[in-house]
């Protein structure tokens, strides 16, 4: 089985991963302004997330208004918006089963293999929680990146990666990584063969019978 390091350095890997992703979801940075190239220069500057856009003025002053309408949206915003909600949603579980199944903890200690069968389970949950966090963050990317060298798009109008998308990817990553360092607490096959065995043993151990001769007065 997997050390117990191993286990507990996976699973604050997956927790910090889970933060960056509630963070990233959170953060109206998900695309700003551009001022590459032609771009006029402009004491505004606009920032959009899934949840709110935003205007950051010179003097210091940020105005943000939230999205009034889900329909209306962009369906990668839609589509974005869901895969985070998945995401944090698998990472809290994942949170919980790995608690239960870890080395470290006192949660089912008589049956050892179970236990490390459940430390596998919540990290197969944090591995669909960081590649929920990956698929979001990359299709919202890759939406900025199409309009941003579309003709059609005003050059004034163009936007760039915020920084949402880094701490997205960066959540991301972390999370399968500790997910994967979770899941490699699989119980080898000569374990699960050893805790079979003693499963199939009686409770009590029948004493063989003692014979005795008899006893002449």
């Amino acid at each position: 089985m997997a050390s117990a390091g191993l286990q507990l350095v996976g699973y604050f890997m997956a927790l910090a991963g889970l933060v960056g992703s509630i963070c990233s979801s959170a953060l109206p940075q998900w695309k700003q302004s551009s001022y590459a190239g032609d771009a006029i220069i402009t004491a505004v500057g606009l920032y959009e997330g899934l949840w709110m856009s935003c205007a950051s003025q010179s003097t210091g002053q940020v105005q943000c208004k939230l999205h009034e309408s889900l329909l209306s949206l962009d369906v990668h915003i839609q589509t974005s918006r869901a895969l985070m909600v998945v995401s944090i949603l698998l990472g809290f579980v994942g949170a919980v089963v790995s608690v239960i199944g870890m080395k470290c903890t006192k949660v089912g200690d008589e049956n050892p293999v179970v236990k490390s069968w459940i430390a596998v389970l919540g990290g197969v949950f944090f591995l669909l929680a960081g590649l929920c966090t990956m698929t979001a963050v990359s299709w919202y990317a890759a939406r900025v990146t199409y309009e941003f060298f579309n003709p059609s798009t005003p050059v004034n109008a163009r936007y760039e990666f915020g920084p949402a998308l880094f701490v997205g990817w960066s959540a991301g990553s972390l999370t399968v990584l500790g997910g994967a360092f979770l899941s490699c607490s699989c119980p080898k096959p000569e374990e699960r063969g050893q805790q079979y065995y003693r499963q199939s043993q009686p409770s009590t151990a029948r004493e063989p019978p003692v014979k005795r001769g008899d006893q002449s007065v």
